[in-house]
């Protein structure tokens, strides 16, 4: 699968990681894997404040990014290193809104991108950790849709267990759903719209985010 050379810190675990497999139907393929947080901060008046996110990824594809950026060769990454692998990861996925999905009441909610992007190597794993705010007031009101997804289906990242997915002091006229879509049923329920430019095209598509794992919040009117 073609990517850009901007790309870098995703391309080189391509080969090392043809083996791995998710569970999903056969023509995903993803070759990087992490497991995910996501918290959602609320101001006082519950307008929507912040998503912090962490994200922890697979040893393969550590190991592959200590191989990359370990440029003295002293088999760990110092702090100008890590620098280096934060400040590519930032740039790579800017085009892809940092794979973030934010959904009021069906629609896209727009978010500033983060101020920077941190990343650390722990135990072996690398770890990404980052902040990002809505453009405008975001009322925690209706439908809301929070969640994590790559279009491209190069990398499956995961919310293992619900608790991973909150929203810090929830209202209590809030409930809050995590909502796990089975990959077979969202084809399914999707097939008009499934092409085969879908599953084809590297670039990636926002209809990928029908097989994202949310965390649906949904908030009764006060009256």
């Amino acid at each position: 699968m073609p990517f850009p050379e901007s790309k870098r810190w995703i391309v080189a675990a391509t080969t090392l990681s043809a083996a791995l497999l998710w569970s999903a139907p056969a023509w995903v393929h993803p070759h990087v894997f992490a497991e995910a947080s996501l918290e959602v901060k609320l101001d006082h008046s519950h307008n929507v404040s912040s998503l912090r996110h962490v994200w922890r990824f697979d040893d393969l594809f550590s190991s592959t990014v200590l191989v990359e950026f370990d440029t003295n060769k002293d088999l760990k990454l110092d702090e100008a290193e890590l620098a280096e692998v934060s400040k590519t990861i930032f740039e790579s996925l800017a085009e892809y809104n940092y794979f973030q999905l934010v959904e009021a009441d069906g629609k896209d909610v727009a978010m500033n991108a983060p101020d920077h992007l941190i990343a650390t190597l722990e135990d072996n794993q690398l770890i990404v950790l980052f902040e990002s705010k809505p453009k405008a007031p975001f009322p925690l009101s209706g439908k809301i849709d929070f969640g994590v997804y790559d279009p491209t289906f190069y990398t499956a990242i995961d919310f293992t267990e619900d608790d991973n997915m909150k929203v810090d002091a929830l209202p209590t006229s809030c409930k809050r759903q995590v909502i796990r879509p089975d990959p077979d049923e969202a084809i399914s329920q999707n097939q008009a719209t499934l092409t085969d430019e879908f599953f084809n095209d590297p670039a990636g598509t926002d209809m990928s985010k029908i097989f994202a794992t949310k965390l649906e919040i949904t908030c009764q009117a006060q009256g």
